[in-house]
């Protein structure tokens, strides 16, 4: 996925923060078009973009993702903000992966889902017997 950015002289994606010229690879690894990871965390930028449009600020976001700053939070808000139309897009495309993959798990569930829900049937088959 290309984002629409300011291309600087070392042709890296960037951004202008503050009058400071703030490349995205500082704060993003972009593993491939639909995966892009805060820097040096596990941490998806849909994680934060799902919190942030539903109305959770900044900080409180850094407060549920303990492994993120309060910088990498702005940061991906910023990017959110300045690639709006594209980031839209990625964020439609996940959240169509993560509702097949639900559907999936729901239809084919794991051997230990299935042992934990024959569990729960057998506790509450026995408390609506007693």
């Amino acid at each position: 996925m290309t984002f629409g950015t300011t291309v600087i002289a070392d042709n890296k994606p960037s951004f202008l923060c503050k009058n400071q010229v703030i490349t995205m690879n500082e704060y993003f690894d972009f593993l491939n078009a639909d995966d892009i990871r805060i820097k040096g965390t596990r941490v998806g930028i849909e994680t934060v973009l799902d919190d942030y449009l539903n109305a959770i600020c900044p900080e409180e976001i850094a407060v549920r993702y303990p492994t993120l700053t309060l910088e990498q939070v702005y940061a991906t808000i910023t990017f959110y903000l300045h690639n709006r139309p594209k980031a839209d897009r990625y964020l439609d495309r996940w959240r169509r992966y993560a509702e097949q993959a639900w559907q999936q798990q729901q239809q084919y569930p794991s051997p230990a889902i299935r042992r934990l829900r024959a569990i729960k049937e057998q506790r509450r088959t026995r408390g609506a017997a007693a």
